[in-house]
């Protein structure tokens, strides 16, 4: 997670990017932003939106997204973000070690690159599919050749279309309220005071923006990252138990 001092300095960047957009009537682009980054961009929207925005990060799947300020309304024509797919693939998979999303980021963050410069790692089986900047896009293809100690070719790639969607678990919860704080506590197994805490350093998001309110009630289809621990959709009351608590269905991706 980003310090405060390069929070603010994003929040700086930000109204300079939009102010340039806006002046010389050109799209301006973030990097990647990860949660904590995109809640610094949340807080100064009112601030933008005179310039036009939007937000992508190469599939609907992806959390770490790329603002863009101008639209097609305000500047007249349309222009692509710079993302680009790359599919990472052993080339000997039967050899292949099964590799997680750390082994695939720590190779490509081992060549020198920016982590801002890199979208979501999707890791299917042996392989793995990422987003990044179109200018780092050849030097990936070309110098990465290696995930531990599996050989790989990195090649670009629309798999982006074919992405599958995350594996998740539909768990049933018995709780008092659906509270977040409470429905934290009950599926990570973990104190309440501990979820508040977690609630109140920032690290809770709902449906990409960060929440402190703890006494906060989930509405359906919400989207839960709790930092540390996990993600979950919020499905809705499914019923009361004899002693009177809800049943609650949340769904958790693997």
């Amino acid at each position: 997670m980003a310090d405060d001092k390069e929070l603010q300095l994003l929040r700086k960047r930000l109204l300079e990017l939009a102010e340039r957009s806006y002046n010389n009537n050109v799209y301006t682009f973030t990097p990647f932003l990860g949660l904590s980054e995109q809640q610094v961009f949340y807080e100064v929207q009112r601030d933008v939106a005179y310039a036009g925005y939007d937000m992508e990060g190469g599939s609907p799947l992806c959390e770490r997204r790329m603002i863009r300020f101008g639209s097609p309304e305000t500047l007249g024509y349309e222009e692509a973000y710079p993302i680009q797919c790359l599919k990472i693939q052993p080339l000997t998979p039967k050899f292949a070690e099964h590799l997680t999303h750390r082994d695939f980021l720590g190779a490509i963050m081992n060549l020198g690159i920016e982590r801002s410069t890199v979208g979501d790692i999707f890791v299917e089986d042996k392989e793995a599919v990422i987003f990044c900047q179109d200018s780092i896009a050849v030097y990936l293809s070309e110098n990465l050749e290696q995930v531990r100690r599996t050989r790989v070719k990195c090649v670009v790639s629309d798999a982006a279309e074919q992405l599958r969607a995350p594996v998740t678990e539909q768990v049933s919860l018995s709780v008092a309220s659906a509270r977040i704080d409470t429905v934290i506590s009950k599926l990570y197994n973990i104190a309440r005071s501990q979820s508040v805490e977690l609630l109140k350093s920032g690290r809770v998001y709902v449906n990409g923006r960060t929440t402190e309110n703890n006494s906060y009630l989930l509405k359906k289809d919400d989207t839960v990252t709790a930092r540390g621990f996990g993600r979950f959709v919020y499905i809705g009351e499914q019923g009361e138990t004899r002693k009177g608590k809800v049943r609650i269905g949340v769904e958790v991706y693997r």
